[in-house]
């Protein structure tokens, strides 16, 4: 589709500069918005940006007033609670207005780790075994689980919650963590067996026929040989970190049939969870080549340089190239529904 298009971008307020994101110099305004934003207009389109904040009619004004061809949703919250990311595309799918990205269904069944991991199951895609452990219930683990164990907050986003504690080799490591995750983020744990293996991320784009970019692969390099390979808030936000332990992100390299099986499993998992768009599955392949879906993220960081951005070069996408697919596929898939 080569016609210019008014787009909307749709951001966070708390971000918002008082400027034109694309020109902001100072460093608090996120990168994918700033990337997002001078590839559309790159691509020629008229791009308008509008903070999400806590009024709602706000965005209503904003986007009946002047409609646009499409909104670019890189909304990650509402009211400070990244839970009600889905409420923002629900009211976008009231409006009628085409955007990109998940909508409700996707991004409430990803969010969900354990309803995220009982749907995979059910279509037979291997997930490592869990339980749900709400506040003010006994810890009681089913026998087809064993120490070591991972506890997260259930409807945490990406490894919010996630520390070297994280992971449990006994009882009362279980029973501590559990009370942290109850305490801290105020919601239900859960605890999954831990699956020892190489830490992959796949990156998928596409609806009707979807493509599964290279995998990439977190390398935990010198970290200590007793501390959990875990990607942890730490390890995904602090590069710091990475570089004291000589942890980093590369491409993941694979035996071609190995390959073919994550990105089958991929494509099928983002399916099933109705991701919309584009979206990345994070995975663990065992030493004898098993893969055990971790999560799926149904709004992944889509900034230059990022691990999605990156893949898609490796596949043959330039940045410009991969918004305009994202722009056309978000178009043709209202289209469709209308």
């Amino acid at each position: 589709m080569n016609r210019s298009l008014k787009i909307t971008l749709l951001m966070d307020a708390a971000w918002l500069p008082e400027d034109d994101p694309q020109l902001a110099k100072d460093d608090l305004t996120p990168l994918t918005e700033r990337h997002v934003t001078v590839a559309l207009r790159g691509l020629g389109h008229e791009v308008r940006i509008v903070g999400v904040s806590d009024d709602v009619r706000e965005v209503v004004t904003a986007l009946t007033g002047d409609p646009p061809d499409l909104v670019f949703n890189l909304v990650e919250e509402f009211r400070h609670e990244r839970r009600l990311d889905k409420d923002v595309a629900g009211l976008l799918e009231l409006l009628g207005v085409p955007f990109t990205g998940s909508g409700t269904e996707g991004l409430m069944l990803c969010r969900d780790k354990a309803l995220c991991k009982e749907l995979l199951g059910l279509h037979k895609i291997q997930c490592p075994a869990f339980v749900r452990l709400p506040p003010n219930r006994r810890v009681r683990l089913p026998r087809n689980m064993s120490f070591p164990l991972i506890v997260k907050p259930r409807l945490g986003d990406a490894s919010e919650g996630v520390v070297k504690a994280s992971v449990v080799k006994n009882e009362e490591e279980l029973l501590a963590r559990v009370r942290d995750v109850h305490e801290q983020w105020q919601q239900t744990a859960i605890a999954e067996q831990y699956v020892e293996g190489r830490e992959l991320y796949v990156s998928v784009l596409g609806n009707k026929r979807r493509i599964a970019f290279p995998p990439r692969e977190l390398f935990f390099g010198n970290s200590a040989n007793n501390a959990p390979r875990i990607a942890t808030s730490r390890v995904k936000c602090d590069p710091a970190y990475r570089d004291k332990w000589n942890i980093e992100y590369g491409f993941a390299s694979l035996a071609p049939e190995v390959a073919r099986m994550i990105a089958k499993v991929a494509r099928r998992a983002c399916h099933l969870l109705r991701v919309q768009d584009y979206g990345r599955v994070d995975l663990r392949l065992t030493p004898e080549n098993k893969i055990k879906v971790l999560e799926i993220n149904a709004n992944p960081d889509i900034a230059y340089g990022e691990d999605f951005a990156e893949s898609a070069a490796k596949g043959g996408l330039t940045y410009e190239q991969l918004i305009d697919r994202i722009v056309n596929l978000a178009l043709r898939r209202h289209e469709d529904q209308a």
